[in-house]
């Protein structure tokens, strides 16, 4: 896959959640009704499943296979399906890549393991991401971690080598900050034009778009899609006081989700969210995170009401 056709994957993906019964077993049931709810959303081009949103490094490998072949059957015919690929052996990031491509996903995500937070650097980003790659014929994206994750992000040394290589079809880019992403797009420009960078800071989406952006893999997109997709095309039709409208509607959301600390709890809050607005019957979350206090979901829900969702 020598010229990979990156615009194919431009646009809006919401990145879905993995919805729990009660005993923590995956509710396929419900993970077909979320998906399908996003996706009837016009201007959504497809989801991201098995992302950090979707829990991914807290299901086993039959279970992501599982997760990939209801977002197949659900999305409904035009919109496409991105598997995550998080694991620390690349030979087992490898297995779960094969599997996604049997599982009908359309392209795969490849994240950084969590041990590159203690260090990385481009021979293990090389190898790791050469090795998904020759387990199928798909097209792949890179994830940039965050800046305040340790040694995950890629510098931009191992950046350029990764986007040029030959199956490498864009990256979702969750710097969390916004120098950070802009310095991305300027070296992807500059090293693999063809390479789409997607915007993935929920809580400063229209800052990445007014920088520029080939559309957004984000999990904000499960509770308000339509917002999501009228932010990104107010900033395209260079009608900024529409954007900033929009932004002031879910920026207080997407504060409560994913600004308010600790950040790791962001999956519990989103499906909390859901929860409260009916769209999921249980909001369980594999342990340790666990279930959220009185406080936070009064919270949640204020935020929620500010948004005019309740």
């Amino acid at each position: 896959m020598s010229s990979p056709d990156s615009v194919r994957f431009h646009g809006i993906y919401p990145s879905v959640l993995c919805p729990l019964r009660a005993d923590f077993s995956v509710d396929e049931a419900t993970l077909a009704r979320h998906v399908a709810d996003v996706t009837a959303v016009p201007g959504i081009a497809g989801v991201l499943c098995n992302g950090h949103a979707g829990e991914n490094a807290w299901l086993d490998r039959a279970e992501q296979r599982r997760v990939v072949e209801v977002c197949r059957d659900a999305v409904g015919a035009g919109r496409l399906v991105v598997a995550g690929i998080n694991h620390e052996s690349s030979l087992a990031a490898a297995d779960l890549a094969r599997d996604a491509a049997a599982a009908g996903a359309d392209a795969v995500m490849v994240f950084a393991p969590y041990s590159w937070a203690l260090a990385q650097d481009e021979h293990l980003a090389h190898t790791h991401h050469r090795i998904v790659g020759a387990a199928m014929d798909l097209p792949m994206m890179l994830f940039q971690g965050s800046v305040r994750a340790g040694r995950i992000p890629y510098t931009p040394a191992v950046l350029r080598a990764l986007v040029r290589l030959p199956n490498v079809v864009g990256i979702k880019e969750g710097s969390w900050e916004t120098s950070a992403y802009e310095m991305t797009r300027r070296l992807v420009a500059e090293a693999a034009p063809h390479v789409a960078v997607m915007a993935s800071g929920d809580e400063h989406l229209l800052t990445c778009f007014v920088l520029g952006s080939e559309g957004s893999l984000v999990s904000l997109a499960v509770i308000v899609p339509e917002l999501i997709v009228e932010l990104d095309r107010a900033v395209r039709q260079g009608d900024l006081a529409a954007a900033l409208a929009v932004h002031r509607v879910i920026q207080p959301l997407a504060y409560a989700i994913y600004g308010a600390p600790p950040g790791g709890y962001a999956t519990a809050r989103l499906k909390a969210c859901l929860k409260l607005l009916g769209r999921l019957p249980c909001d369980a979350v594999r342990p340790p995170l666990g279930s959220l206090g009185a406080t936070e979901i009064a919270g949640l829900r204020d935020a929620l009401a500010a948004a005019g969702l309740l």
